[in-house]
């Protein structure tokens, strides 16, 4: 839809200033209403969850197996003797203990790592130029990026000179491509031919610096 409006229109409809942006209230407003500009993690398991999922391996079934044949042995023959069971089952508990602790280690480590290696976005809002966090980018954001930048969302061009975006991600084409602001296209254009679109996590290969306005966020969730 977006790539088959001149630039004008998109940031009519998206009720954007080009020289100033959005300003702190719009943003508030745009935040509350879409959300933040990330896709929706999967919810993860409790301790208890996990702790019980260190037991689904083939040799972890195999030991808790022979701890049973192993007690029930020692019944039917009368003997009490329990210690190779309960041996076998410390072990397991022990291994799956361990586990756990490793799993949330690792999982902390990348939480970590994510965080400090989050991309970030330059945003013109109330006339100023700000750097802010990916996941911070609204509908309508005028977003301005730079030769070697990831873009944060979909985008329809407003301003640039010779720009080109690596989209190897989304068609397979490892040269750049070409882009044009002022083109318009047909409704049926594929995505390798929306020359007037920018398309998130696709990178800026120039060396010039550019301003685009955000699509439509439900859009761009769909994706």
């Amino acid at each position: 839809m977006w790539h088959t409006m001149d630039k004008m229109q998109v940031c009519k409809k998206m009720g954007t200033n080009i020289q100033i942006g959005l300003n702190e209230n719009e943003v508030k407003k745009r935040k509350e209403k879409y959300g933040k500009n990330k896709l929706e993690e999967k919810k993860k398991d409790s301790i208890l969850i996990k702790f019980f999922k260190q037991f689904n391996d083939f040799m972890i079934i195999i030991l808790m197996i022979a701890s049973i044949i192993s007690a029930v042995v020692a019944k039917i023959e009368g003997t009490g003797d329990y210690l190779d069971s309960i041996i076998i089952i410390a072990i397991v508990v022990l291994n799956a203990i361990m586990g756990l602790i490793q799993e949330n280690k690792a999982e902390k480590s990348l939480e970590a790592l994510k965080n400090m290696s989050a991309p970030r976005a330059t945003v013109k809002r109330n006339g100023k130029i700000i750097s802010i966090k990916s996941e911070d980018v609204v509908p309508g954001d005028i977003v301005i990026l730079e030769a070697g930048c990831f873009v944060p969302a979909d985008c329809r061009l407003i301003e640039m000179n010779h720009l080109q975006i690596e989209e190897s991600t989304l068609t397979g084409e490892t040269l750049p491509v070409n882009k044009d602001a002022d083109s318009i296209l047909k409704e049926d254009a594929q995505i390798a031919d929306m020359t007037n679109m920018a398309f998130a996590t696709t990178i800026v290969t120039n060396r010039t610096c550019n301003r685009y306005c955000n699509r439509n966020w439900d859009e761009y969730k769909s994706r």
